[in-house]
């Protein structure tokens, strides 16, 4: 049976059909009330934007999301997780002042902000996920305790995984620092001696004592290393480093491993939207944002997350590309334009694939306009 995906286009000439009364009547023609319970602790996961773009999703949005949400009885609380790279964002004392700076302070919100792994990015729960990549998971504790989870994500290209979508938003955003690196690459670890300044911090935080620092050398023990990267995220001067994945598929599969440790306990208490506006070439953590990809396409809502992520990922295919936007290449309609944007990605093909075949939900959609 085909899953629901239910769209709001552009389209708005009277007040009653603004953009945000769309976003609210989509809430309740998608169900997302249903499963809201009397003084159930919502959690709202959305891209905060790192300092400089401008390209996430606007705050208005959330508020009314957050209005929708409060007359169920439910209690809205925004979140996301620490970034692992080091920005405006990689702690949650930036993390919050970046949010707040962007829009989504309290008194315009009428929500409060909490950010899922602490401090420092060691507020972690391990979630047993048993799949291909991942037995265990790390995410930011607070996420979990919620009742329920609603997605609030910006559909636009990854310069790691073609596009970011909800998988994205939910599987990369709220997984811990230590998760985050977990997602980003599967090579193990290793000690700059030069950058290292024999603190141990490392050596307190690893799970599994695999780090010896001493006056004549600092490494890592790979044969009992498990790649959890508390190591990465607690070393002070960046002597252990990030190892970044060269390939997009297997980041794809990991995110999505990561969103299916998150949902599984909320399976019937989650929903998804994402927002194709704005469609810009790299992901909202840079600190810029080019000229959208395509025109504003619309706001779409559904329960099953792989057809909200199929739906949008055709719909931003079927567009013209836009004036200025990728002038050299022909790239016809129907084309995979993030595989245009990331060629040394698969255009985010892999993530929707995977998600599928884990059972996060359908490729087959319906699409029902609003």
């Amino acid at each position: 049976m085909s899953s629901k995906v239910y769209i709001a286009d552009m389209k708005s000439t009277t007040n009653s059909e603004s953009l945000v009364k769309k976003l609210s009547k989509l809430f309740y023609k998608a169900g997302f009330n249903e499963f809201i319970d009397k003084d159930d602790l919502v959690a709202v996961k959305q891209h905060f934007g790192e300092p400089g773009n401008t390209a996430f999703i606007r705050p208005v949005f959330t508020r009314q999301l957050v209005s929708d949400i409060k007359k169920m009885g439910g209690k809205p609380f925004l979140t996301d997780a620490n970034t692992l790279y080091v920005g405006g964002r990689a702690n949650s004392v930036d993390h919050l002042n970046s949010a707040i700076a962007n829009g989504f302070g309290y008194a315009s919100i009428q929500a409060p902000i909490i950010i899922a792994d602490g401090l420092k990015g060691k507020n972690t729960m391990e979630v047993e996920v048993n799949l291909k990549h991942f037995k265990n998971i790390k995410v930011g504790s607070e996420v979990m305790h919620a009742d329920s989870l609603i997605s609030l994500a910006h559909f636009k290209g990854h310069q790691l995984t073609g596009f970011g979508g909800t998988f994205k938003n939910i599987g990369m955003g709220l997984g811990s620092r230590a998760g985050k690196q977990m997602m980003h690459s599967a090579v193990l670890p290793e000690i700059e001696e030069e950058h290292c300044i024999k603190c141990k911090q490392c050596v307190k935080y690893c799970p599994e004592d695999c780090i010896t620092i001493n006056e004549e050398k600092s490494f890592i023990n790979h044969d009992i290393c498990i790649g959890c990267g508390e190591c990465v995220v607690t070393c002070p001067t960046e002597a252990i480093t990030i190892e970044w994945e060269a390939t997009s598929e297997g980041v794809e599969e990991r995110l999505v491993e990561f969103t299916y440790g998150i949902v599984k306990e909320k399976k019937d208490k989650t929903a998804y939207i994402n927002f194709i506006t704005n469609v810009s070439p790299d992901c909202d953590c840079s600190g810029w944002n080019d000229r959208p990809i395509v025109r504003d396409i619309g706001i779409l809502a559904s329960k099953d997350p792989v057809a909200l992520e199929q739906a949008s990922l055709d719909l931003v295919n079927k567009e013209e590309k836009c004036f200025g936007m990728l002038v050299d290449k022909d790239i016809k309609p129907g084309e995979n334009k993030f595989k245009h944007v990331h060629p040394s990605t698969d255009g985010g093909l892999r993530q929707i694939e995977y998600a599928e075949e884990i059972g996060l939900g359908s490729r087959d959609y319906e699409l029902i306009e609003l």
